[in-house]
């Protein structure tokens, strides 16, 4: 990946993170650097596998939100950051795994349903200091998943598409489009230009059904969980706006559109 990537243009680091699959398991390899989802917040959906990566590390690196999470799982040195100071903690935790300490990078929920930009970009730090070291995935429970269970919309019937990141979001809204009434939808919103009220304006202005059940999904496994029930006709009236103070759900939310079952 070059050393500037436009999110607008590319190249994005999901695609870099995507680009081939992982090494094969190999004894003699340098130690990998992982990369662990850590569940919806609640750390009893931490798995025995992340928390054990999280807990001997040298070196945590990873969003303030996010390591606020774990920190009480180790010892390490932590490295928070922001989206501005998101390289330069990258940056100091790649020279040190380099350097022989072992290192593990954190995200939300499972890096495999939302987390693939910020996998690249522990990636592309790594393989600069030393491309022989790997990053391995170590996959956490999703607040989709959770979200699944509780509208009952089985993952098998129903299409999930992530809009929590940055760049074009052209895609992501046609295929939501294209599946909308035919098969349940799950979403992740982009606070806060792209929230739940925003979906069901689009979907609604192709053609979507205004009585198909809406259900938004706050804070899911958290003490103050919500869960608010809507059509898409009721919802499209939290559309609009793209700050914090126009919307009336937090940055933790699965939007849930089902489609109508019929039980024979």
């Amino acid at each position: 990946m070059s050393d500037e990537y436009d999110l607008e243009s590319g190249p994005d680091p999901a695609t870099f993170a995507a680009a081939q699959s992982e090494p094969d398991i190999d004894e003699a390899a340098d130690d990998p650097v992982y990369a662990v989802g850590v569940g919806p917040g609640n750390l009893e959906y931490l798995t025995p596998r992340g928390e054990r990566a999280i807990r001997e590390a040298d070196v945590v690196v990873g969003f303030s939100t996010v390591v606020e999470f774990v920190a009480e799982c180790t010892d390490a040195d932590l490295l928070t950051c922001g989206y501005e100071d998101e390289a330069e903690a990258l940056a100091e935790f790649a020279e040190r795994v380099a350097n022989g300490e072992s290192g593990t990078a954190v995200a939300m929920g499972d890096p495999n349903h939302s987390g693939y930009q910020f996998v690249g970009k522990v990636q592309d730090a790594v393989e600069r200091e030393d491309p022989e070291i790997p990053v391995r995935v170590i996959p956490g429970i999703s607040s989709l998943q959770v979200a699944a269970s509780r509208a009952r919309t089985p993952k098998e019937d129903s299409e999930f598409v992530t809009l929590h990141k940055s760049g074009d979001l052209e895609a992501d809204m046609e295929r939501l489009a294209s599946a909308v009434g035919q098969r349940h939808l799950l979403v992740l919103p982009r606070p806060y230009d792209v929230m739940p009220g925003d979906v069901a304006e689009f979907l609604l202005e192709h053609d979507a059904d205004p009585n198909l059940e809406a259900l938004v999904l706050e804070k899911l496994t958290h003490d103050d969980e919500r869960v608010y029930r809507f059509t898409l006709g009721e919802l499209v009236e939290h559309a609009g706006g793209d700050g914090k103070a126009e919307t009336p759900f937090s940055d933790l939310v699965v939007l849930a559109v089902r489609r109508e079952v019929e039980i024979e």
